[in-house]
């Protein structure tokens, strides 16, 4: 891990306005992430966890603070320019895959690749495909391919551009154990290999416990949390006074 800054965020808050009036959803956020770090953020359901990592990957905006992404200031870009910054620096892994339908497995992990002007998109797609052991379901689209099949391609189109950073939320929570465990040592593996800098959103406490430091939101608020130890009965839920509210 490096010395040099990935992500640094000051003082950032979110606030929407409804029928009740004004509702902070992200209050007065302070963080630092270092080149190659891997963090996982907790918390409970509605704390504020995926609108913060959309607004550090740029798909949002704050309503104040500031947020620098490998050195550059996210509140100065336009949305072109926003979104030139994500096709070079950054990727994303949602929980639900978001895999484009008329495209078999192959067609998707080129896309991205397409998009950004890489050269031999087609070779590095099946490099990557066989990386995350799918050589065999090239030409199969998302609905001929499981839960678990879906997310090592969506895993496979997020490493192609080599991003800076990889923000992933909730990247096991539509898997099982057995497909969650794998999904997570190829994420981590390949976070390792290309010093890519890894923030994730979860509520698999064993999850968040493989990565390098965790922190807990709640209400808005994020603050450093120390890891849990996990329970055996309990693969996925950890043995420790946070656990039913990050669980739920």
């Amino acid at each position: 891990m490096s010395d040099i800054s990935a992500i640094t965020v000051n003082n950032l808050v979110k606030s929407v306005a409804t029928q009740e009036g004004e509702l902070t959803i992200l209050n007065g956020i302070n963080m630092d992430v270092k080149q190659g770090e891997s963090v996982a953020i907790l918390g409970p359901s509605g704390s504020g966890k995926s609108t913060l990592l959309g607004l550090l990957a740029a798909l949002d905006s704050p309503s104040s603070g500031h947020i620098v992404l490998d050195g550059v200031a996210i509140e100065s870009l336009n949305e072109e320019k926003k979104a030139a910054l994500r096709k070079q620096k950054v990727s994303f892994i949602f929980q639900s895959f978001m895999l484009v339908d008329t495209l078999n497995a192959l067609e998707n992990v080129m896309l991205p690749a397409e998009l950004a002007g890489i050269s031999k998109a087609k070779e590095k797609a099946q490099a990557m495909l066989e990386r995350v052991g799918l050589s065999h379901r090239l030409t199969h689209f998302p609905n001929q391919l499981s839960g678990g099949e879906q997310q090592r391609v969506a895993i496979a189109r997020a490493f192609i551009c080599e991003p800076k950073v990889l923000f992933a939320d909730e990247p096991t929570g539509n898997l099982d154990a057995k497909n969650s465990d794998k999904v997570a040592d190829m994420l981590f593996e390949l976070n390792r290999e290309s010093d890519t800098t890894l923030v994730l959103v979860t509520h698999d406490l064993v999850l968040a416990n493989r990565c390098e430091r965790q922190l807990l939101m709640d209400s808005g608020v994020l603050t450093e949390s120390l890891s849990c130890e996990v329970s055996d009965e309990q693969e996925h839920v950890a043995a420790c006074p946070q656990a039913e509210a990050e669980a739920s």
